[in-house]
């Protein structure tokens, strides 16, 4: 059997980011983080767009404001220190028509009650910025970025090792015995017993919380995100980042225009219900993963709360014709001939028995597991503080 004083399952961005704080703070602690998957960050730390984002949609006070604020600039003094390129390409955030200048105004207030650098500009400013974006005002945040993530993982897990830490891939958890004073968890690479567990296990986190015997506060249903890169002779047409003035009751931005770091521009994403929770392809379909989302009461509740809005991401999601409309709200010029290498990612939408879009983190705690049962966007960008985070509470319980 593995031993490890501390376990950590899911080796994404927030497990490995915990593993790292783990090693530098205690680094005579031994640390293993498990991964069901062939490779680290395979589902939504190595699918994401890539933004380094500001914190200026969160509401203050909150964990994901605070966690994203500290966290982004714990990113930039990471990847400064590693090597790991980004980009402070900044970001403009468009009201369409005079409707939406009320919401910009108030997504700006939080900008500032956040303490994040930006500005509200008018159409001649933004047509500087931006001259091929559509709008009458916007915000305009030059704080905000781009990164590979993907990067930013094999970093992380490179350094987790040199410290003495192991990564353990092709592991995934079956079960939980409880012992004295410690926690064995079998899995398919065999049992590692530890001192405290903690579950980072993103899309799977809360069976994983089940699995450790806590009940979820709440049940992950994965929406998949599709984008499009633009072609070449279209990439003048996006300098920064163009995002639109979001819906306040909808926890997703809407489709917007994204620079990444490799080069190119990516737009998207749609938000689909997907049918697996790894349900990258529209063909993909799990029996379970479906079946459960389907029979659960919060999933029942928010599809009568937003079925409007659902209906027409999957038109957009069926439609490259209506996908690219949506697109030219915000840059007119756009046509559909300019989209090309389409490709997914899948979100873990947790969701409240309510029927509510959680937009914060749970954080469930036993003895001797933490569970964290939603780590919202912008996680990435705030991983080593939500590592953090995750360290001071682990503190107080790992024995000397």
């Amino acid at each position: 059997m593995h031993q490890a004083d501390v376990l950590i399952i899911g080796g994404g961005i927030v497990g490995l980011a915990t593993a790292y704080r783990l090693t530098e703070r205690f680094p005579d602690k031994q640390v293993i983080v498990i991964d069901k998957e062939a490779e680290l960050g395979s589902h939504q730390s190595g699918h994401n767009s890539g933004v380094l984002h500001s914190g200026i949609y969160y509401k203050p006070g909150s964990l994901r404001a605070k966690n994203c604020r500290s966290g982004k600039l714990a990113m930039q003094a990471f990847c400064d220190a590693e090597g790991v390129d980004y980009d402070l390409c900044g970001k403009v955030i468009v009201a369409i028509d005079e409707d939406e200048v009320p919401l910009m105004r108030s997504i700006y207030e939080r900008g500032q009650a956040n303490g994040v650098t930006c500005e509200l500009i008018d159409q001649g400013r933004l047509a500087e910025l931006e001259p091929h974006a559509a709008g009458v005002a916007a915000i305009h945040v030059p704080e905000a970025g781009i990164v590979n993530y993907r990067q930013v993982c094999d970093r992380l897990a490179a350094r987790i090792r040199q410290r003495g830490g192991k990564t353990v891939t092709g592991a995934k958890a079956l079960r939980f015995v409880q012992r004295s004073g410690y926690v064995v968890v079998e899995t398919t690479a065999g049992e590692f017993g530890a001192q405290q567990v903690v579950n980072c296990a993103g899309l799977h986190c809360d069976r994983v919380t089940r699995l450790s015997g806590q009940k979820p506060e709440a049940q992950i249903l994965p929406f998949r995100g599709e984008f499009f890169q633009l072609k070449p002779s279209a990439h003048h047409l996006c300098r920064t980042l163009i995002y639109p003035v979001p819906d306040p009751e909808f926890p997703f931005l809407g489709v917007h225009f994204t620079r990444i770091i490799s080069g190119g521009v990516e737009c998207g994403p749609n938000a689909v219900l997907a049918f697996a929770r790894e349900g990258y392809e529209k063909t993909d379909l799990n029996l379970r993963d479906l079946a459960e989302t389907l029979s659960y009461g919060g999933f029942l509740r928010m599809a009568a709360k937003y079925w409007r809005t659902g209906l027409g991401e999957m038109v957009r999601s069926a439609s490259k014709a209506a996908f690219v409309r949506a697109l030219q709200r915000l840059v007119p010029e756009i046509r559909e001939d300019d989209l090309t290498n389409p490709r997914s990612g899948v979100r873990a939408q947790a969701i409240s028995p309510e029927g509510n879009m959680v937009d914060d983190f749970i954080i469930q705690e036993t003895e001797h597991v933490i569970n964290i049962g939603n780590a919202p966007s912008p996680a990435a960008t705030a991983a080593l503080n939500i590592g953090q985070m995750i360290v001071d509470r682990l503190a107080e319980r790992l024995s000397p």
